[in-house]
């Protein structure tokens, strides 16, 4: 009898891993490598350690993006693999779904020791999911079905995280959604009124919003805590991405002195290896959703509390704790952005920059000289949001950065590097910045050949 071929996951990478780009546009997001192309990301990383990315060559790139907030510290962290080593190890009989598996506890216990106010978590498989619940969770208890959001705001792309999300190129063509309504950020006079017609479950809202890295204005979050709860509705905070250092709080919510009803998060809870998501919320709030033994699984997820899942968000929580890295994270974004904050008055081109923490955008603003104002202008009728990624593609292209713009139609960067990056990385990011803004505000060079090459791109789609 022949034996069975072993699994060669290397080989297969070796063999085939170069059919990538072919291999997506066959069987995948054909966009996906499209996009790529156009814009001049098509690398071909081979490995990554810490806040960089290597090509085949060996050379290393700068990752100011973190996969949008994924790999908080940085890729490949010694601890957090070594404890996906040990309960892979460990042969735990997992996800038999009828136990009570103690590693779910143990994280659910680390995770409100964060978040004292609450008392209960559930666990999911992402960011979306766990709004999702947030969102189900709101509506059962208050008995009311409306979930009122801020504009601009992104909560995910599942029907009802899509309900409230205020980008509309996400919404366009999946209605109807549920019942949902839109305010822009600061408009307390705004949020009164809705809530005043009685029907809302609950305010959903980013404590710092990931597109264009919009900061509520002072006060605002906390005039809106009082509001919601004297119309009996609930707090909704998304920290899927402001969550675990980002910001340098643990929570962003902290900054503001609040106290949510339901906090979501994910992202950097996953330490960079297993997609997990978490909604915590009041034992109250789980006691009503949760109210007897027939509504055990009312809201569930199979791979939800999975053990590879748990055993990396502990590690990440346990690496965050003993390295310091919420302090870190909050000392290196105050130095990164005030450094930045010093071109404003340098480079006509560079509007503001703002953020807090390690979440940090840079908006770009109509030029006043007549030199740059024609090359401004005609970008921003193809297509707006086209100048900054203009930026993205000289810091990728010739400084080996990567970065990427903070949403559609907007000209923001958004700086959401590892939490772990210091000094070395804060001066070579500057420098490079510096080095694309002089070559911008010389009004030619490749950086606007290559804009006059995605300006034609909009044009023709």
């Amino acid at each position: 009898m022949n034996q069975p071929k072993s699994f060669d996951l290397t080989g297969l990478l070796a063999a085939r891993g170069g059919e990538r780009y072919a291999l997506h546009e066959q069987h995948m997001n054909r966009q996906l490598p499209r996009m790529l192309h156009t814009i001049g990301f098509d690398k071909v990383y081979t490995r990554a350690e810490g806040a960089y990315l290597y090509d085949a060559d060996g050379s290393g790139y700068l990752d100011m993006l973190s996969g949008f907030g994924v790999f908080a510290l940085g890729r490949h962290h010694p601890v957090i693999r070594q404890a996906l080593h040990d309960v892979l190890d460990a042969e735990l009989a997992d996800l038999t779904q009828f136990d009570c598996a103690p590693l779910a506890g143990l994280l659910a216990e680390r995770l409100l020791e964060r978040a004292p106010h609450l008392d209960r978590v559930y666990f999911s498989n992402s960011g979306t999911e766990a709004v999702e619940a947030g969102l189900k969770f709101a509506r059962y208890v208050t008995g009311r079905k409306r979930i009122i959001y801020l504009d601009h705001a992104f909560h995910g792309l599942t029907t009802g995280s899509l309900s409230v999300n205020g980008g509309k190129e996400f919404r366009r063509g999946f209605d109807p959604l549920l019942p949902d309504s839109e305010i822009k950020l600061g408009d307390i006079a705004a949020l009164e009124r809705e809530l005043r017609k009685g029907d809302v479950a609950g305010f959903v809202f980013e404590p710092i919003q990931g597109k264009g890295v919009s900061i509520p204005p002072p006060g605002f979050l906390s005039a809106a805590q009082e509001l919601v709860h004297r119309h009996k509705a609930m707090m909704i905070a998304d920290e899927v991405q402001t969550g675990v250092g980002r910001t340098g709080d643990f929570f962003a919510y902290e900054y503001e002195g609040i106290t949510p009803d339901i906090v979501a998060t994910a992202k950097a809870l996953s330490g960079g290896y297993i997609p997990i998501g978490a909604t915590l919320a009041a034992g109250s709030t789980f006691d009503k959703v949760y109210s007897s033994m027939d509504r055990v699984l009312v809201h569930d997820s199979t791979f939800g509390s999975n053990a590879q899942a748990m055993a990396a968000a502990l590690a990440t929580l346990h690496v965050v704790e003993s390295e310091d890295v919420v302090r870190r994270a909050r000392e290196t974004g105050d130095q990164l952005r005030t450094r930045l904050a010093e071109l404003v008055d340098k480079y006509e081109l560079v509007a503001e920059v703002r953020g807090r923490g390690l979440m940090i955008g840079i908006e770009f603003g109509r030029p006043s000289s007549w030199k740059l104002r024609g090359a401004w202008t005609a970008l921003q009728t193809a297509r707006k949001g086209l100048f900054a990624q203009t930026v993205v593609h000289a810091l990728f292209h010739q400084h080996q950065i990567l970065t990427q713009v903070s949403g559609d139609h907007v000209e923001v960067i958004k700086l959401i590097p590892p939490l772990i990056i210091g000094q070395r990385e804060v001066d070579y990011f500057v420098d490079s910045f510096v080095a694309v803004m002089d070559d911008a505000h010389q009004g030619a060079g490749l950086m606007w050949d290559f804009g006059r090459s995605l300006m034609k791109q909009a044009v023709r789609s």
